[in-house]
């Protein structure tokens, strides 16, 4: 058994999605299996819509038909999810042994924020770490903390070149 609680999807009916998360969570409580299944969610992403005129908000669901649940599997907590109604079982090869997603692709659906301190500001000269502009060195031109980017401009053929990157692709120059 894994200490490491891991994210595993879990495939529901569709439109249940909201039910079997809810159901879930109560479960979990009921049966004080916090420390076995720890999070449950349902990405979902701020939509603005116009209809008739009108413009509003709306949460829309990034995958309809799944659910998200953070655990640590075991008999018990495999067998409290795969038994929730409206749920039809977990995603991968073989429903009985499900795959839990990587750390990659946890960060890349945005349900795990990652934290990253930000050492640098802008006009801070820096250099690249990662990708295929390691080792270049540039300037700070914008910050975007929020949507994890760094613009950064590098001199590239003797001609300035604006780069996006990562933030965790960058580091100051050291004194």
């Amino acid at each position: 058994m894994s200490d490491a609680a891991k994210w595993y999807v879990v495939h529901t009916y569709s439109g249940y999605e909201n039910k079997v998360a809810s159901s879930i969570e109560k479960a979990v409580e009921n049966r004080k299996l916090h420390d076995l299944i720890t999070a449950v969610n349902i990405p979902v992403e701020r939509v603005t819509e116009v209809k008739d005129g009108k413009t509003r908000e709306i949460e829309r669901k990034l995958f309809p038909g799944y659910v998200l649940v953070k655990m640590i599997l075991t008999d018990e907590s495999w067998y409290l999810v795969r038994n929730t109604r409206g749920c039809t079982g977990f995603v991968g090869p073989n429903s009985n042994k499900p795959l839990p997603l990587s750390d990659e692709e946890v960060l890349k659906m945005g349900v795990e924020k990652r934290e990253i301190e930000i050492n640098y500001q802008l006009g801070d000269s820096v250099r690249v770490i990662d990708g295929p502009l390691a080792g270049f060195i540039g300037v700070v031109d914008e910050l975007e903390p929020e949507k994890n980017k760094v613009r950064v401009v590098v001199s590239m053929f003797g001609r300035e070149t604006p780069v996006e990157l990562e933030l965790d692709q960058v580091e100051t120059l050291g004194d």
